[in-house]
């Protein structure tokens, strides 16, 4: 079991560096450069690779693998909310210095919802073994999904959180800045920059309901899933940031995702009656991500090809 100490002291750090963030290095609204997000990505990876060592020489090789694969399984998976995101924040026309605000209260939300979803799964887990069957065929059928389903486009509009906030609650019909709420004739209103806000939390809950599952076929250890997910989450602001103009290059990323969702399902399915370590699984992963960036680099597109 893991002190109960350690879980306090990873929170402590957790929201030092949230402060930190937000009220030192980025207290003023400004438009994140791509140099310094790519620092800040180097940072946050940098800090993730020390806890891992830090997890090896307290807790041992085994729990140390499997945060690290947790890390870059989250990380992989992490991707595909940045499709996601760009598509919300270009939707509602978010100014691009406004962006990491949104994005920095989104994480204070998912570190709630991940310690929910990743303790309940490892209770469900304990206690209903056929739950890790459930899990398996979810992500397998979420992979092949994926894989069919192609680059449909998304409408934030049609979204259940965006009816409930229109229908429900008074809302500003522009931006005031980067207020999340203002008040007219003694009446508090929504402004549209919190309903991108609950739009983006919306998401991260989506996303979760697949990670989360895949983290477990890694690990049943709390602490190990919990900080893993954890360490990703922080960094994907910064990722976002550095990744979000270019992401559309890496055109055959989500046929990697895919595949590793089925992988990662299969594995679950089969726990019983094959053994896969963690050490393979990592090496499959980073490889299949690898191989699908190479290949969007490397094969040009097929409308290229036709000009030649």
């Amino acid at each position: 079991m893991v002190q109960i100490s350690w879980w306090i002291w990873f929170h402590v750090f957790v929201f030092v560096m949230l402060a930190l963030d937000l009220g030192v290095f980025h207290r003023h609204e400004k438009e994140i450069s791509v140099k310094e997000s790519l620092s800040w990505t180097f940072i946050w990876i940098t800090i993730a690779l020390i806890f891992n060592f830090g997890v090896y020489k307290i807790m041992g090789p085994k729990p140390a693998y499997e945060f690290l694969t947790c890390y870059v399984l989250e990380k992989s998976l992490s991707i595909d909310n940045i499709f996601v995101m760009t598509i919300i924040f270009g939707y509602f026309k978010v100014q691009t210095h406004y962006q990491h605000r949104v994005l920095f209260w989104g994480i204070l939300g998912a570190l709630v919802m991940r310690i929910i979803f990743i303790l309940g799964g490892v209770s469900l887990i304990e206690h209903f073994h056929f739950i890790l069957y459930i899990f398996g065929a979810f992500l397998v059928f979420t992979g092949f999904k994926m894989l069919f389903s192609g680059n449909k486009e998304m409408h934030p509009e049609n979204g259940f959180i965006y009816k409930i906030s229109k229908k429900y609650f008074k809302m500003t019909n522009h931006f005031e800045g980067k207020k999340f709420f203002i008040k007219k004739s003694g009446i508090i209103h929504m402004t549209p920059l919190f309903l991108v806000l609950l739009i983006i939390e919306s998401t991260d809950v989506i996303f979760a309901l697949d990670s989360i599952p895949a983290t477990l076929s890694v690990t049943k250890n709390p602490f190990i899933a919990y900080t893993s997910n954890i360490f990703a989450i922080l960094g994907l602001r910064s990722l976002y940031f550095a990744f979000a103009g270019v992401i559309g290059l890496f055109r055959y990323l989500s046929f990697a995702l895919s595949a590793v969702l089925i992988f990662i399902g299969s594995k679950m399915l089969l726990a019983d009656f094959f053994e896969i370590t963690t050490g393979q699984s990592l090496a499959i992963v980073l490889g299949t991500i690898g191989i699908s960036i190479i290949a969007s680099l490397l094969i040009p597109e097929r409308s290229d090809v036709a000009k030649h």
